[in-house]
């Protein structure tokens, strides 16, 4: 089988990266991890069929989440989740100035009676960040950090913790899972689960050159911290392909066209195939996915509702003062709800209050946008535009409901396409991205798989199914990759780093 495109694993611009492919697999099993910004997934294989993991009760997809309470006790998965929305939604953020240290106000001197008199010292108080009633703090979509050197470590309470130690326990979670499957039936094959095949995009988020290394570093030291000594590596829209192709031997030469549009980044790869056999012959990603979409709704449905474009009018010292309401200042803070919290200091909550006091007609705006704050709903409004996002996929139209805002907002799938349609551009140029770089025309393309939970919006398929028509089909949204995965490692197509 040929894989020309293992070398090297991202593109020209990584080739001082230096990797080699495994020529064999001695381990019983294939195992293959997707772990991804939105979900996980994870799968083995023995030589004759893939397995799915079942990584939650009742399916093989797990949220990629980690929740840390007081106690640094740890929770994954939908169960960090719904621990999560239990201790937090609806509570009342109470941030106070948090204490650095104590400082001298006086020298120390002798007094009246030749006797040295205790010197004088004062608390010193940083920034109001600390939330005395936070119960925990929830980490997700961690992996579109992993490219960007300003995020080295994330604040949990009074401790900073590095990225590794909030996704190696989702990785423990996975081998445990794995290890548990492996026991129980015995016909897939006996294996110690020391080893795996670790998914990547084609390339990390972020604006950096070292992006692509800098994040492999900290996957591989998460998945070694997990118990998974021997790694292998390969690349998400590759292993989508080749789990197709698995799983369809019968098909003669094709030249197929993988597009992988998950929660943080679209990735493509062009491959030709000659029944098992098959050649990479360009990849292409960029930082593109469902998180973005989530923040581009958020940002056009649900700012004008929460006070943007309002007026503000104040007494000043002699006259009244009129100007634009300084929502810029929030704008970054709501659009990453796990930093939300932070909007709770007196220089985002008295002018708020103040705005609210006004009492004209945009003062509800004013009003929803403090009880988001002081109430900690930011998660809950994301899910809710996640959900509109499933619904609009299904019907023709949705409502946006968040009664905790008092907002109910009817947004129509015609409405929601015209919102993402710069998304959309980006999505139709990466097309042509890859088929330039295979220096192949449309027309060469005789198959289109398309897979990961983005590719199921209907405006993504229509793309598709207009340049490509009568040859796309959804291969395995959630599942696919980690499968590919699975069979990469088994026969020895996954590569090392060196």
């Amino acid at each position: 089988m040929t894989h020309s495109s293992q070398q090297p694993l991202f593109s020209a611009a990584n080739a001082t990266d230096n990797y080699t492919a495994e020529s064999e697999n001695s381990n019983a099993v294939g195992i293959g991890i997707d772990y991804g910004t939105s979900n996980s997934t994870a799968a083995v294989f023995n030589g004759d069929k893939v397995y799915l993991i079942p990584l939650e009760e009742h399916t093989s997809v797990m949220p990629s989440a980690t929740y840390v309470d007081r106690h640094f006790q740890i929770q994954t998965g939908q169960s960090a989740i719904n621990e999560y929305i239990s201790a937090n939604m609806g509570r009342t953020v109470e941030l106070s100035a948090e204490i650095l240290g104590e400082g001298r106000t006086t020298t120390g001197q002798l007094g009246d009676h030749g006797l040295p008199e205790e010197a004088n010292t004062q608390k010193v108080y940083g920034q109001s960040f600390v939330d005395g009633g936070e119960k925990g703090r929830l980490f997700k979509g961690i992996k579109r950090l992993l490219g960007s050197p300003k995020t080295p470590r994330l604040m949990v309470f009074d401790r900073a913790f590095r990225l590794v130690a909030l996704i190696t326990p989702l990785l423990l979670r996975i081998r445990k899972s794995i290890r548990s499957t492996l026991r129980k039936n015995s016909s897939i094959g006996s294996d110690s689960a020391l080893h795996a095949c670790i998914g990547h995009p084609v390339n990390f988020e972020g604006a950096e050159n070292s992006r692509n290394s800098q994040a492999l570093d900290f996957l591989s030291e998460a998945y070694g911290h997990a118990g998974f000594t021997e790694q292998t590596y390969y690349a998400e829209p590759i292993a989508a392909a080749l789990s197709y192709v698995h799983a369809h031997p019968q098909a003669a030469e094709q030249t197929l066209l993988a597009v992988d549009f998950g929660g943080g980044t679209l990735d493509l790869c062009v491959l030709r195939r000659n029944h098992s056999d098959f050649e990479v012959i360009s990849t292409h990603g960029i930082g593109l996915g469902g998180d973005h979409i989530d923040q581009l709704l958020f940002k056009e449905l649900l700012f004008p509702l929460l006070g943007k474009g309002e007026r503000w009018r104040r007494e000043g010292e002699d006259r009244e003062i009129e100007t634009a309401f300084p929502f810029e200042e929030y704008e970054d803070l709501l659009l990453n709800w796990a930093i939300s919290y932070m909007m709770n200091q007196n220089k985002f909550t008295t002018q708020l209050k103040q705005r609210i006091e006004y009492n004209d007609e945009a003062a509800i705006k004013f009003q929803r946008l403090y009880d988001l704050i002081k109430n900690n709903y930011s998660y809950l409004v994301f899910q809710a535009l996640k959900d509109l996002k499933v619904e609009l996929s299904e019907k023709a139209e949705a409502v946006l409901d968040v009664p905790e805002l008092d907002i109910e907002l009817v947004v129509s799938r015609e409405q929601f396409e015209s919102i993402i349609s710069s998304l959309l551009l980006d999505f139709q140029q990466s097309i042509t991205d890859v088929l330039h770089k295979a220096q192949l025309q449309t027309g060469d393309i005789e198959l289109v798989i398309r897979t990961g939970g983005s590719s199921l919006i209907p405006a993504v398929k229509t793309i598709l199914e207009r340049q490509f028509p009568g040859m796309v089909i959804e291969h395995d949204p959630f599942n696919s990759v980690a499968a590919g995965l699975a069979i990469a490692e088994y026969k020895g197509l996954a590569v090392k780093r060196t």
